[in-house]
């Protein structure tokens, strides 16, 4: 079964389009939590959702090994720090990226998808 790495992007596209994931082992860091759950304008009811909608999803903190990778990322490539944790979190996870962040996507440091194209038969950019 394929591991995935889920953007946060690639979940709020999911929850606002009732997205059907194929059956696969699917993942979220601690980086996609905050960005989902900070949001300045959201509603006790959309938080909720949210909550609700990552627990279907096994979820990854932060340990030694992502921090080290996170860190050569950051002094090798101009990638902001959140984005360096979510690569290094798939990394670390050998989990593709599903993502439709265009620096991401277009990135050679992690294999990625785009959430749409695991309907299609995985086309990966590699």
């Amino acid at each position: 079964m394929k591991k995935y790495l889920l953007d946060t992007n690639s979940i709020i596209y999911a929850i606002s389009n009732s997205f059907v994931f194929p059956q696969h082992q699917y993942y979220f860091s601690i980086i996609t939590e905050i960005e989902l759950l900070s949001f300045s304008k959201l509603t006790n009811e959309d938080s909720d959702l949210i909550k609700l909608a990552l627990s279907n999803f096994e979820f990854i903190n932060i340990n030694d090994g992502i921090k080290d990778i996170t860190i050569k990322i950051r002094k090798n490539n101009k990638i902001k720090l959140p984005d360096s944790i979510i690569i290094a979190t798939s990394l670390q996870e050998d989990a593709i990226l599903v993502t439709s962040d265009k620096q991401l996507l277009n990135s050679d440091l992690v294999n990625t998808i785009e959430l749409k194209d695991l309907k299609n038969g995985d086309k990966l950019y590699v």
